[in-house]
């Protein structure tokens, strides 16, 4: 089999792509975060892997902690209350698409470590499966922020670049908050994705030339 085959088939299979300007490159993984269907298919591990890339995440950071005013706020817990936080790097085929910071009462993992998150498992299985916890529901804030030097370092951006920012409050079955995650996403490697919205119907037919910025926006839809 000749090179340029080779190439060929390797472009064939999705393992590279060709770009008029610099010929031939392993493609750079686009990951799509559904916004508005069920909780159970939101985890970034089962999102990445779904779009047919490979989830990777580094524990940035680990502790026990007081409470603050926002946390407690959407916690439903006393400012100072006792909680864990952690905060994670996840990659796309090796490629820093974003950090997730994730607060939860302590008194729901009173036993939680920081090597618990470093073995590969699901962390919402884990919650399942050692705490009898399930998440059921998650409410959902997207915004643009600007990253800081630590999130601009470990995204490979410049200090202060336009990122697109999720802030999720977590249910169990019971609708109680377990917990409060803030995830900073990768302006060009992240896009938020919502379901479809019927706009025949006099409420939404003003708003059809409007369809694609609905259904589907990142940076280049909100800058």
């Amino acid at each position: 089999m000749t090179v340029r085959k080779a190439i060929e088939g390797l472009i064939t299979m999705g393992l590279l792509e060709r770009n008029s300007t610099s010929g031939t490159r392993i493609p750079v993984p686009r990951v799509t975060r559904p916004i508005d269907s069920s909780f159970g298919s939101q985890g970034i591990r089962r999102i990445i892997q779904a779009g047919g890339g490979t989830a990777g995440n580094k524990l940035l950071h680990f502790e026990q902690a007081k409470a603050s005013s926002k946390v407690a706020d959407r916690l439903k817990l006393e400012v100072g209350a006792d909680i864990v936080m952690f905060r994670r790097l996840w990659t796309a085929n090796d490629i820093p698409v974003c950090i997730e910071t994730s607060h939860l009462p302590l008194a729901l993992v009173p036993d939680l470590a920081a090597q618990d998150l470093m073995g590969g498992e699901s962390f919402y299985s884990l919650l399942h499966s050692r705490y009898g916890i399930g998440a059921m529901r998650g409410d959902r804030e997207i915004g643009v922020t600007t990253c800081n030097e630590m999130e601009a370092r470990l995204l490979d951006l410049g200090v202060g670049t336009a990122c697109l920012s999720l802030q999720l409050q977590v249910h169990d079955e019971a609708g109680r908050p377990i917990e409060y995650m803030r995830s900073v996403n990768h302006p060009k490697l992240v896009v938020f994705k919502t379901g479809q919205i019927d706009l025949s119907t006099p409420d939404h037919s003003e708003n059809a030339a409007n369809r694609e910025a609905i259904s589907e926006f990142g940076l280049s839809t909100l800058v």
